[in-house]
């Protein structure tokens, strides 16, 4: 699909969400419009990113990524068949954890084996099942998925119910005295179908003060 094309699909999904729920489309008329993209992706290297920034700044995983591919893969992350004989040390030598760098690994081992796919093979494989595969990936739980299928996918009908972002922005949004349970989130959310994935990046930036 186009870029053309997906924007289409976003400025499509926001009329049909305004219409869908009332307390949306007020948050849309304020803060429109979704500016979504598909982010050009291969997996292993997502996923390898995506472990690399768990509970770190950017500043700080950004910095620890830039160690592994200066050192271990000359300015690239490394090939998975390079870091799966990788030994433990080496990746710790770099900055990550001792479970940060055994999930790297995982990472590699999946990605020879198949478990991880490449994008195109990926591409055709729906949200659920893309789900199922990736959260095989030691390091890797449904959340972590949920944003590759937003941010690089661009599938339009994700609701990541665990995300402290999305579940702040409803309970402001929708005047609740605490935060939302996932449950109350997931049900709501129905009703948004099927652009959740708007709906959410709408919800974020209710947080963003928008």
């Amino acid at each position: 699909m186009s870029l053309a094309a997906f924007r289409r699909q976003l400025r499509h999904a926001e009329q049909a969400l305004g219409k869908a729920d009332p307390v949306l489309s007020r948050i849309i008329a304020r803060a429109a419009p979704c500016d979504l993209e598909k982010k050009p992706f291969q997996p292993y290297e997502a996923l390898l990113t995506s472990i690399a920034h768990q509970q770190l700044n950017g500043r700080a995983a950004q910095t620890i990524v830039a160690r592994v591919k200066t050192r271990l893969g000359e300015g690239r992350w490394p090939r998975p068949e390079k870091l799966v004989r990788l030994r433990v040390a080496s990746l710790r030598a770099c900055g990550l954890s001792e479970a940060k760098a055994k999930a790297f690994q995982d990472v590699a081992r999946k990605t020879l084996d198949g478990t991880v796919p490449q994008a195109r093979a990926l591409r055709g494989l729906d949200d659920e099942a893309i789900i199922e595969r990736l959260t095989k990936v030691r390091g890797i739980g449904r959340w972590s998925v949920e944003m590759m299928l937003m941010f690089h996918l661009g599938r339009l009908d994700v609701l990541p119910v665990d995300d402290f972002g999305v579940r702040k922005g409803f309970t402001l949004g929708w005047g609740y005295e605490e935060l939302v349970k996932p449950k109350v989130l997931l049900a709501y959310g129905e009703r948004w179908r099927p652009y959740r994935t708007v709906a959410s990046w709408f919800l974020w930036r209710v947080v963003d003060g928008k």
